[in-house]
């Protein structure tokens, strides 16, 4: 993964979405200036780091897709010199178009539609999706304040991203089935994003994409992940100690049928490849993923089931 100024690693796909699906060395506080750490750091992998990668397998997909709500907890509050980004979205598809989001400590992208310079905003959420050929900022649209980006560099995909003061606390990451219209004879419905803190705050309207498709179908899984990535403002980001517990997904307002679940920790070496510093452990019907200090995994371990309980 080489380094530039978005949150964006890559295309989800196959690959274990953003390249590859999913502290580092010590913590935040004594893991030092990378500049300081030159010879250190040439033998870590480029950044981003998928640390932990999520996915549940439901029984069956969800036809008339309406909603989807991810809760997640951040046990404390994260620094605003790190580039960590919590993807209660790691990866999902509607009808077979591949999208993601989640919150990240430091956002960007183009303030509007036309003008196309990086942004950084601080704090924010961000929603994402895929396509084949070309996708464009007519695919998005948003409300004050909300950025977008659209770009092939990496997989075709059209993105917005809004300012978000998130921090130690729980949410709800939410996808809502809106509107429809047609255009040239094909039907497409627009899907928003909102975040709601669980504090009693208000809902956060992040922006809306629109996907091919009168009648969506929600897929038969669904990922997560917690990443460290690189932007132009902060190429190389330290790792902070935190712990983020994912809910279980809700889909049209209620949990799919559990399968099975998992959690798989890419190596040095592979796409998004980070060095072992979390873990990830089922608590009920909820996943728990801590990052800390590095230490060494046994390489049998970098895919487990997770033992999760149908909520």
């Amino acid at each position: 993964m080489h380094s530039r100024s978005d949150e964006f690693s890559t295309a989800p796909n196959t690959r274990l979405f953003r390249r590859g699906f999913f502290i580092a060395l010590l913590g935040v506080a004594t893991l030092g200036s990378w500049a300081h750490a030159e010879e250190t750091a040439k033998k870590l992998p480029p950044q981003p780091w998928h640390m932990a990668d999520i996915w549940w397998k439901f029984q069956e997909p969800t036809p008339h897709f309406e909603s989807l709500d991810i809760d997640v907890t951040i046990d404390r509050d994260v620094p605003a010199d790190v580039n960590l980004y919590v993807s209660p979205c790691g990866l999902g598809q509607l009808s077979g178009i591949a999208f993601y989001g989640g919150l990240q400590t430091n956002a960007n992208g183009w303030p509007t539609k036309d003008k196309q310079e990086r942004d950084f905003i601080g704090r924010g959420a961000i929603f994402s999706r895929w396509g084949k050929g070309n996708l464009s900022t007519s695919q998005a649209r948003g409300a004050d304040g909300t950025h977008y980006e659209a770009a092939g560099y990496e997989g075709d995909f059209v993105s917005v991203r809004r300012a978000f003061a998130w921090n130690k606390g729980s949410y709800t990451y939410s996808l809502r089935a809106c509107d429809t219209e047609t255009i040239d004879g094909h039907d497409f419905t627009w899907v928003s994003c909102f975040v709601t803190p669980h504090d009693g705050g208000a809902s956060h309207y992040v922006g809306s994409l629109r996907f091919e498709g009168k009648d969506l179908t929600f897929w038969n899984q669904h990922a997560a992940f917690v990443e460290i990535y690189s932007t132009a403002k902060i190429p190389r980001s330290g790792v902070p100690e935190v712990k983020v517990t994912f809910g279980y997904p809700r889909i049209n307002g209620v949990a799919p049928k559990f399968k099975s679940a998992s959690v798989h920790y890419p190596a040095p070496g592979e796409q998004s490849g980070s060095p072992d510093v979390a873990k990830a452990t089922a608590e009920g019907a909820n996943v728990v993923v801590a990052i800390g200090a590095e230490f060494e995994r046994d390489a049998k371990e970098r895919k487990q089931a997770l033992s999760l309980i149908q909520p």
